[in-house]
């Protein structure tokens, strides 16, 4: 069994109780379900509970531009008439919404997942959960696909920090874009997601050919999946390529995006994956005792997803969770029958062995192109994180965006002729 300590967990209740919009498929408020299934089992007794810190505009303009940052930190919904052709430019509209407290959730959910990292980094724990994270398609300059700020690329980059390598696993029924973008020339990253690919399904990349270019190349994976993958073809899949990558890449950290659309129900899914079978994946990439730094992602049947990031917890601290659901403030949600089992549904798996085989044999194929793990020479390790010299709260709104442009100009000046 592990040591309380060992499993560090993060959580900020502020972060459920944004609301994208009344048709709007992604509801925060299914991670105060999932917290509430996770104290109702009784298991933050057996990890330690950190509310996350709000990550700082600098930290969040480690990875993405300090013009984006800044104008997510200026619009309001109030205000957002004035700036249509910055909407635009920033990818900012019906998938990505302008709403209340936009900046403040985005900074608590890169909070979370930095803090994560950072955990890791300090060996002051062996696995860090932070289901509120995973926003994987969020670029450099645009919010996408409901993402606005790209935690796990933040997170990566503090990762790095202390390892040579990086290996960044992804179940969301959707390709994990913004991540394999932000790493796809280098070789200090190997980035793997398994994803449903072709008729037209969003984001529309992540196909098997695509591998990484120069010093990355190969160390993109994309499993791309036809609708209705059960759960023996995807874990037996999942298993047999994640075996061979560590193997090969010998990471020192990993990070894992357990978006829980692709599990059967999903609104937006179209897998036939089961609780169980999700969380095998979970259990498999743990046993290998790596630094582990775990997120969420998407999920678009909120009772489903609480259930299934609450039995990943569980797996996480290898603690099975009775069926029976505890009596918690959200235990409605879980009528009529109150339990965390879901049944697969009863649809046509797409993918045939011979497909299935055929994924298989391409992606070994990119793995033994890749002679050794790369190495890489360490240098002094930078600074956790960078403090402002002032303090935000005391600050009228205007005044705080002058400093914010103020500093974020000096730490990240622009080149000459960028525009």
């Amino acid at each position: 069994m592990l040591e309380k300590d060992r499993i560090s967990y993060f959580y900020d209740g502020d972060v459920g109780n944004v609301y994208f919009g009344p048709n709007h498929p992604m509801k925060p408020h299914r991670l105060c379900m999932t917290h509430h299934l996770v104290l109702s089992y009784g298991l933050h007794k057996k990890m330690e509970i950190y509310r996350p810190h709000k990550a700082y505009p600098i930290e969040l303009a480690q990875f993405h531009s300090a013009d984006y940052v800044e104008f997510l930190h200026r619009i309001t919904p109030d205000t957002q008439h004035l700036y249509a052709s910055e909407l635009t430019r920033y990818n900012l509209g019906e998938d990505c919404p302008v709403f209340d407290n936009l900046f403040e959730f985005c900074q608590i959910y890169a909070g979370g997942t930095l803090d994560a990292a950072r955990r890791l980094n300090h060996k002051t724990c062996d696995i860090a959960i932070n289901w509120a994270g995973g926003l994987h398609h969020a670029k450099k300059c645009e919010a996408s696909g409901f993402c606005y700020i790209n935690d796990l690329v933040l997170g990566i980059l503090e990762l790095l920090k202390y390892h040579a390598r990086v290996l960044y696993i992804d179940i969301d029924v959707h390709h994990g874009d913004g991540v394999e973008e932000a790493f796809y020339f280098t070789d200090r990253v190997m980035t793997v997601s398994f994803h449903k690919y072709g008729d037209l399904f969003f984001p529309g990349t992540g196909d098997i050919k695509d591998r990484g270019e120069r010093e990355g190349k190969y160390y993109a994976i994309n499993i791309p999946l036809k609708d209705g993958i059960d759960d023996s073809s995807f874990t037996r899949l999942f298993k047999t390529i994640i075996a061979k990558v560590v193997e090969t890449y010998l990471p020192g950290a990993i990070v894992l995006q357990c978006g829980a659309d692709s599990l059967a129900r999903d609104r937006l899914g179209c897998f036939n994956l089961s609780i169980e079978g999700h969380a095998e994946c979970v259990k498999f990439v743990k046993k290998f005792n790596i630094p582990l730094l775990v997120t969420g992602g998407g999920g678009y049947t909120k009772e489903n997803v609480a259930r299934c990031w609450a039995v990943e917890t569980g797996v996480l601290l290898d603690t099975e969770l009775p069926n029976e659901i505890p009596n918690n403030d959200y235990i409605e949600y879980f009528a009529p029958d109150y339990t965390l089992k879901v049944p697969n549904l009863n649809m046509d798996n797409l993918n045939s062995k011979t497909y299935l085989g055929s994924i298989k044999m391409q992606v070994m194929e990119s793995l033994r192109s890749i002679q050794h793990a790369p190495g890489v020479q360490m240098q002094e390790v930078p600074p956790d994180f960078y403090i402002p010299d002032f303090d935000e709260d005391e600050l009228d709104p205007d005044e705080r965006v002058d400093q914010l442009r103020n500093l974020l100009s000096r730490a990240y000046p622009r080149q000459a002729g960028s525009p």
